[in-house]
């Protein structure tokens, strides 16, 4: 009978063991996007004319819903609402809305891959007014 009850245990131990190993989370690394192909942007004449496409046409970012991204006020809500942080570039607001990795994608329609290489070359070359 003892040798029973040992041989249970060892069982039930070598079971658990074996669960606790087999569980264990991947880290999904998002891919690194390449915009050295990507000429410098202007704020004013490469990155207004895509929050004019696909931002602020349609009612949601012309002031109903933050940031405002009328031409008037888009810098201004950008760097004055957190949305831009030029040392880490990746983790900018804007560019993570715009990847998809917040609660919905923007745009609406889905990540733009043309886009979100025009907007990240503009945070990483330090986001300025021009």
């Amino acid at each position: 009978m003892e040798l029973k009850n040992i041989l249970v245990i060892f069982s039930t131990l070598l079971i658990f063991i074996l669960v606790l190993n087999s569980c264990y989370y991947d880290q999904i690394v998002p891919p690194e996007i390449d915009i050295s192909d990507v000429p410098p942007q202007s704020f004013s004449g490469d990155i207004i004319p895509i929050f004019n496409q696909s931002c602020n046409n349609a009612g949601c970012h012309s002031g109903a819903v933050s940031p405002d991204l009328r031409p008037a006020n888009a810098y201004s809500a950008l760097t004055n609402g957190g949305f831009i942080n030029t040392s880490s570039p990746e983790s900018s607001e804007l560019y993570q809305w715009m990847l998809g990795n917040r609660s919905t994608p923007m745009p609406l329609s889905g990540p733009n891959a043309d886009y979100n290489r025009r907007v990240l070359r503009w945070i990483t070359d330090g986001a300025l007014n021009n």
